[in-house]
């Protein structure tokens, strides 16, 4: 049985760390938080770099695991956004809803949201120390090198959950240390940050939608905040010989690309030249580690498993570490190294398959959104999932709005995938007329007949 008095150490102060801070610190453990940025509550500036959160089934469900109280007071300055609202580059619009039941996800702020998460865990006592950076870990000895104000000191750690984001210091020196391996993958594509002031986001319509431009290689998305403003942001390749941030090197070709490819967003920028050039350009990247747990410490959340941004899971994927955690260590009796291990064997094949789901949707995102046959496919997998409700299940609504493992819904996906390019490219079924009961039927028998 653990001492419920020890103490248990969080690397990183940001969504997962907060969040995994209150479900140990009600299980009765002294909870202790090292975060090397400053207390972002009084850190108010933009840097640029914070795309606007969707916050899902998962991400509530275990928000509500650890505080009954938090997805009320969350929820309360977040933006439901019910489906996509396309633009093609013409300005025409179409709405792509993400459920045949009306279910939605929500805009959140990130900033907001780390700082409800921090003072939730004050509340349950937990001490954050900020402006302490973790600069080596040694396992064998658990002891951890921090830095603060121009000063070095080691503490014993003999429980260490590292929660520092993509790019961990814990995994590095663990890496370094030759106990696990680590792969950061790179896409080409990097992304900018551009807001739509509320005076402008008033032209975006619906509000409760998240507006995508799909250009093919590239694209450009906008959230919607509380206040009417949007938070926009720029996808393109860091090098490519037809278009790149490459390319974009002073005003005059910042304003032509946007005039000519996003003309009805050109209007939305007030500022869009200062914008583009004082904010940084970012790269995106998945990290796969091929060991999370040691003994008791572990990796959870980005440090463990980032991803791209583009299924809006990667928040949620790391609030659903915490849950589950926290019900590995109640089933295990607080044994952290049992619970750490068990999360590690369960979850891993989840994460990859959200990883692959991420990169598949930031394709579809960019380039099938406004094709005719596409489109098409959605209509008909809605229409499927209506009728079927049992036998068919999206494979959005699966990862989106339920339980489900991800490994689980990535190998239901492929397989649903299967049966619809059979009937996308049976000739005996026209597909113009396809809600006409008798080539209705017919896609309905061959889906039940599976």
């Amino acid at each position: 049985m653990e001492d419920r008095r020890q103490t248990v150490f969080i690397a990183g102060a940001g969504l997962v760390g907060s969040l995994l801070s209150i479900f140990l610190a009600k299980k009765g453990f002294a909870v202790q938080v090292l975060e090397k940025r400053a207390d972002p509550r009084q850190n108010l500036r933009n840097e640029g770099r914070s795309i606007n959160l969707a916050l899902s089934h998962r991400g509530l469900r275990a928000l509500e695991a650890a505080d009954a109280q938090l997805p009320e007071r969350i929820l309360a300055e977040a933006v439901p956004m019910y489906g996509r609202q396309m633009h093609d580059e013409q300005g025409h619009l179409s709405f792509q809803p993400y459920s045949s039941t009306k279910a939605c996800i929500y805009s959140v702020s990130r900033s907001q949201l780390n700082n409800c998460l921090i003072n939730a865990a004050e509340h349950q006592g937990v001490s954050f120390l900020f402006e302490h950076s973790i600069e080596e870990t040694d396992f064998a000895s658990k002891t951890i090198l921090l830095s603060h104000q121009d000063k070095s000191f080691t503490i014993e750690a003999t429980v260490l959950i590292a929660a520092d984001g993509v790019f961990s210091k814990v995994r590095s020196s663990l890496e370094k240390q030759g106990l696990c391996h680590s792969r950061l993958e790179k896409i080409d594509h990097g992304y900018k940050e551009l807001d739509i002031p509320a005076e402008k986001g008033s032209l975006l319509a619906p509000q409760t939608a998240l507006h995508i431009w799909p250009r093919g290689e590239y694209m450009m998305i906008a959230l919607p905040n509380f206040d009417k403003s949007y938070t926009g942001t720029l996808f393109l390749p860091f090098n490519d010989e037809d278009l790149s941030f490459q390319e974009l090197h002073d005003e005059a070709s910042v304003m032509r690309f946007f005039h000519a490819h996003f003309p009805d967003a050109s209007v939305l920028f007030p500022d869009l030249a200062k914008q583009y050039f004082s904010n940084p350009t970012s790269f995106l990247a998945n990290v796969f580690t091929d060991r999370w747990a040691f003994g008791e410490w572990l990796l959870i959340g980005d440090a463990a498993h980032g991803i791209v941004p583009f299924y809006g899971q990667g928040m949620n994927a790391g609030f659903e570490d915490c849950r589950l955690l926290d019900e590995l260590l109640t089933q295990h009796h607080d044994h952290f190294e049992v619970a750490f291990q068990t999360l590690c064997d369960n979850r891993k094949k989840d994460t990859d398959a959200i990883a692959r789901l991420a990169m598949d949707n930031f394709i579809e995102m960019r380039d099938l959104v406004a094709d005719d046959h596409f489109l098409l496919q959605k209509k008909i997998e809605g229409a499927l999932s209506k009728a079927l409700p049992e036998q068919w299940k999206t494979l959005y609504s699966e990862v989106t709005f339920s339980d489900t493992p991800y490994s689980e819904a990535l190998a239901r996906g492929l397989k649903n995938q299967g049966i619809m390019n059979e009937i996308m490219s049976d000739p005996s079924l026209d597909l113009k007329r396809w809600e006409e009961k008798e080539v209705w039927d017919l896609i309905l028998k061959k889906v039940s007949g599976q």
